[in-house]
């Protein structure tokens, strides 16, 4: 069930951005669109990779079972990735557009790749798991966000 925390903190995100809750690195007169991206670099890319990479590491084997897979090496170089890039989201927080323009291109390509390979799956293997399906949300859903404001201001 931990699957379902993907999207929501992506919509957490948003919330607190759209309430106008100043996240941290940030200040009150930060606009719009510079304020949702420290939300984005905060929660689904800092804090939501972290608990990604302690899934795919720690808790390998259930994890590996809610996506509908036997779990294997593969599955702890996703972990440390995972760790990497949710590291690389704090950090950024606290930086300027360009991190947050580098950081969205790194994120982007790791979780539209893995949405086309859960997408395969689903048709190939018919892998109709929740953590293979319901992570789309995520898998698309955070590049989307990312993108959306660096195009809105967020980017250098």
């Amino acid at each position: 069930m931990g699957v379902l925390f993907l999207p929501a903190v992506l919509l957490v995100a948003w919330v607190l951005a759209i309430a106008g809750v100043v996240p941290f690195g940030g200040s009150d007169g930060d606009s719009f669109a510079v304020t949702a991206m420290l939300w984005m670099m905060t929660l689904p890319v800092g804090t939501q990779f972290m608990v990604s990479g302690l899934m795919h590491t720690f808790f390998a084997r259930s994890t590996a079972q809610n996506i509908g897979w036997s779990t294997n090496g593969f599955q702890y170089e996703i972990g440390f990735v995972s760790y990497g890039i949710g590291i690389a989201g704090f950090v950024a927080a606290f930086q300027d557009a360009g991190a947050w323009l580098v950081l969205s291109v790194v994120v982007s390509v790791f979780l539209l790749g893995a949405a086309a390979n859960h997408i395969l799956e689903m048709v190939r293997d018919r892998n109709y798991a929740l953590g293979n399906t319901f992570v789309l949300f995520y898998d698309i859903g955070l590049p989307v966000s990312l993108w959306a404001l660096v195009l809105a201001g967020a980017g250098p």
